[in-house]
């Protein structure tokens, strides 16, 4: 077993983390894959076709079932799990992959520190986001920034957003110990805001966000 954490968070919400040790032919022996599921990964060509059976193991082992729900696709392309209401993020990363699901919209994105996401910087930051960063600490904050806007883009979960017209990160310190920022999705059609939480696990950096639920008194 290569389980790290399964937490339960708060607002129901579940975060789990599987380092990836095993073969395919281990996934393949206990998922019984539905025949779509079945089809798709056939599909799938070397290393990513590991990480999409790990990914669904964790998530069946998260859900508690006795029988496991085939994890299908909506029109979006978003993974949901067969007959749940909770919305469910997976990410996957080299050796990991991480699955996160609640009763409100969620997302999580876990990646390896590499230094090239420097050149993409541009891409995804928007000029106040950039001016947060200290070279000490660029790197790794350049990565939660990057982690933030994936975790968004995957629980808005209807394609089409830009990560910097779109995806708005309030700018925030690189702190470790608080591991906590805010984020909005901003678009004509759709406007929320979300938590976000951000820790570092050896080489990889792991952020999950929860879309902000109102408390009524």
């Amino acid at each position: 077993m290569a389980l790290i954490f399964h937490r339960k968070l708060d607002l129901q919400a579940e975060l789990g983390l599987w380092h990836i040790e095993e073969s395919e032919a281990y996934f393949m022996e206990r998922l019984s894959l539905s025949g779509v599921e079945a089809e798709f990964v056939q599909q799938i060509k070397g290393r990513r076709r590991l990480e999409w059976l790990a990914g669904r193991w964790l998530l069946h082992l998260m859900s508690g079932r006795e029988e496991r729900g085939a994890c299908l696709k909506d029109e979006f392309g978003k993974p949901y799990l067969e007959n749940s209401l909770f919305d469910i993020s997976i990410s996957h990363s080299r050796e990991m992959t991480a699955v996160m699901a609640a009763p409100q919209a969620v997302g999580v994105d876990i990646q390896v520190l590499v230094s090239k996401i420097e050149r993409l910087a541009h891409k995804y930051m928007r000029p106040e986001e950039l001016e947060s960063l200290v070279p000490a600490t660029r790197l790794e904050h350049l990565h939660i920034y990057w982690g933030a806007k994936e975790a968004l883009y995957k629980a808005y979960g209807r394609r089409q957003l830009d990560f910097r017209a779109h995806i708005h990160i309030e700018p925030f310190a690189f702190d470790l110990a608080v591991g906590h920022c805010r984020g909005q999705v901003l678009k004509e059609d759709y406007q929320e805001s979300f938590d976000i939480y951000y820790e570092q696990l050896n080489d990889y950096i792991l952020v999950y966000a929860t879309m902000e639920v109102p408390l009524y008194a």
